[in-house]
């Protein structure tokens, strides 16, 4: 079976048990290699995961990852003006590309982003003259003899240091921050407003999209997510709560209210409900690592667009219609207002996003297959292979499956991440980080 997925190394997936809500991930990325792994959590912390080198006498740890790096990001804050608590839950983490030995990532919580710098020390000078060796510094007239500095082997220290941070420049609540393709530059998105930054520029930024009304009780829509063509530095699209997308070019006009396109399905006025507005608002939204489509989540669905046609997705995945019937206490409990991410594979030929119970979908896209997968610790052995997981929504309910009336909507995989060449995926479930792998032979 091409689907099925081994789960690896439950020493990482176990990393987050404790019951605090601080230890709830928020986010999970893979880096552009996908040897590392950062996942921000409520707690307002990063942790680093680095995958295992395979070696001969260690065959069976290829795909492990463990902890590489944990550092505090970001601390609680308040705002005095406006009596406003600001909480440090890590939002989004974004990698840039390795340019030398260290590691840079974009870190935001809903008001701040901060680029961090990941290096190793594994050597540590020794043999100073105006220092001893406890550090003190002596008194110069009793230096009598030069000496030269050599740098001794100590143990492996990974550091993270605060490079630049970017304030001040969100009136709301950043959701999006996505880095450019030319790689000087990124933009951070919050409910009504679209930044552009310059890395190495942090008083000041550009506003590129405003889409906030002289009168506020006129508010229609909100800005959900934003993020840069993967190819062209020019183009970005955002999301809104109203289920449209609009693909923007920075050629065009420094102030990019004006969209270039409009990507808009046509709703079926039979289908038309109570709750079709908060169902059709997009929660995620990705371009393929080919440029050519994007795929947008929403409630219900996953949508993929062909850039090149406004009018209609290409392709539209359910994720779990057997809901539909019960939006009613889904809204009662909120969960109809959760927001479900969604991720391409390295190759674009396939794609997930999470549900509830646990549960996880992946599609793909040549053979039109889909597949449900449960991260769950009392069913994931290493190396043991997941089952396919069906839900029954009437009548005789057969042995392996699960009925839709025992769905535990408290567990819910709202954030995932593929690794951009091979078939691993992380998935994150509540305070617990999973990482499958393809069935090795």
């Amino acid at each position: 079976n091409d689907h099925e997925v081994t789960l690896r190394g439950i020493n990482n997936c176990l990393l987050f048990l404790s019951g605090y809500a601080a230890d709830i991930i928020s986010t999970v990325e893979f880096n552009y290699s996908g040897e590392l792994l950062a996942t921000g959590d409520k707690g307002g912390r990063v942790v680093i995961f680095q995958r295992e080198q395979e070696s001969k006498n260690r065959l069976l740890s290829r795909g492990e990852y463990n902890v590489y790096s944990t550092f505090q990001s970001h601390e609680p804050e308040f705002d005095y003006l406006k009596s406003l608590e600001i909480e440090e839950k890590i939002n989004k983490i974004r990698w840039l590309p390795q340019q030398n030995a260290a590691h840079f990532l974009l870190s935001a919580n809903d008001k701040t982003i901060k680029l961090w710098k990941i290096s190793e020390r594994d050597k540590r000078a020794e043999g100073y003259n105006l220092k001893d060796e406890d550090g003190r510094l002596q008194d110069q007239f009793r230096i009598t003899t030069l000496r030269v500095p050599v740098l001794m082997p100590m143990d492996l220290m990974v550091e993270a240091s605060p490079r630049r941070i970017f304030a001040n420049a969100h009136t709301y609540h950043i959701n999006s921050i996505s880095v450019n393709s030319d790689y000087e530059t990124y933009l951070s998105a919050d409910d009504l407003r679209i930044n552009l930054w310059h890395l190495e520029i942090t008083d000041r930024s550009f506003n590129i999209v405003d889409i906030k009304p002289a009168n506020m009780e006129e508010l229609t829509e909100v800005i959900t997510a934003a993020e840069c063509h993967p190819h062209q530095c020019n183009v970005f699209v955002y999301s809104s709560s109203k289920g449209t997308i609009r693909l923007c070019d920075m050629r065009a006009a420094a102030l990019c209210d004006r969209h270039s396109k409009f990507f808009e399905e046509p709703e079926d006025p039979s289908s038309r409900s109570f709750f079709s507005e908060i169902i059709s608002s997009i929660s995620d939204v990705k371009f393929s690592h080919s440029g050519r489509y994007m795929m947008t989540r929403d409630y219900l669905s996953v949508k993929v667009w062909d850039l090149n046609m406004e009018n209609r997705p290409v392709e539209t995945y359910q994720v779990h219609e057997y809901l539909r019937s019960k939006l009613c206490s889904l809204y009662e409990n909120d969960c109809i207002f959760d927001k479900f991410e969604c991720c391409w594979n390295g190759s674009d030929s396939a794609i997930m996003t999470g549900s509830y119970n646990n549960f996880f979908r992946m599609f793909d896209r040549n053979t039109r297959r889909d597949i449900t997968l449960e991260a769950s610790r009392e069913n994931s052995k290493p190396r043991a292979i997941l089952k396919p997981r069906k839900v029954c929504t009437g009548g005789k309910r057969k042995k392996d499956e699960i009925s839709v009336d025992s769905l535990d909507f408290n567990k819910k995989i709202l954030h995932t991440a593929w690794h951009p060449k091979e078939n691993v995926i992380a998935v994150a479930a509540t305070n617990n980080l999973y990482i499958f792998q393809d069935k090795m032979n």
